[in-house]
């Protein structure tokens, strides 16, 4: 019996599937659908996360220590934190170098390690801190057939993008030239970009697929 066999027998007599939004994502709400099946322990259980079109599965084996809530949405909010851990991997290693130490000691790679993390987190903390001032953002739209605005606005400042920042910032503090207009037009196009596939997610049916 295959992982997916076992679950829609599973689910079939236990649960039925429930679409929720597993927090929002770089283009809006990520939907899918999910079941809760119970294990023989009270404190471990199996969440299971379906594709809302090509129907694949993914398994969350959550542990809740005593004394915590246990809910449907505390587990799928649980779940829907990993693509920060993963985006935080990503960013620490396209835009910081974590993957790229040439040491062989371990004292070395230890040391890398730390400052690469120190790096990055005072990059992620200064673009939390400016998220609210940076993003200018149009509203999302309402209705599949809704007029695009005529200026998108621009996504909050991100991580690989504070990062030159701070750089030219500490060694070249001249006015702002090329590379802050580049920058300000990637982030108006993504914005705008982001727009438009909010509104393509506003005419899809989140009907489950058989």
């Amino acid at each position: 019996m295959t992982c997916a066999q076992a679950v829609k027998r599973l689910v079939r007599h236990q649960r039925r599937w429930e679409v929720r939004s597993a927090g929002a994502g770089s283009k809006g709400s990520r939907w899918y659908a999910w079941a809760w099946i119970a294990t023989a322990s009270p404190r471990h259980h199996l969440l299971v996360r379906r594709h809302l079109r090509s129907g694949e599965l993914a398994f969350h084996y959550c542990y809740v220590p005593e004394g915590q809530m246990l809910t449907k949405s505390r587990l799928i909010r649980a779940a829907g934190l990993r693509w920060l851990v993963e985006e935080g991997f990503e960013f620490s290693k396209d835009s910081f170098g974590l993957d790229q130490c040439q040491a062989r000691l371990y004292t070395a790679i230890a040391r890398h390690a730390v400052l690469v993390m120190a790096a990055f987190a005072v990059c992620a903390v200064t673009a939390a801190h400016l998220k609210d001032r940076t993003d200018t953002q149009a509203p999302p739209p309402h209705t599949p057939d809704q007029a695009p605005p005529s200026e998108p606005g621009m996504i909050p400042l991100t991580v690989p993008e504070v990062k030159p920042l701070l750089a030219d910032a500490l060694h070249h503090p001249n006015p702002p030239g090329h590379d802050t207009h580049w920058r300000n037009w990637r982030r108006r196009h993504q914005a705008r970009s982001r727009w438009f596939h909010q509104r393509a997610r506003l005419n899809r049916d989140y009907a489950l697929v058989n």
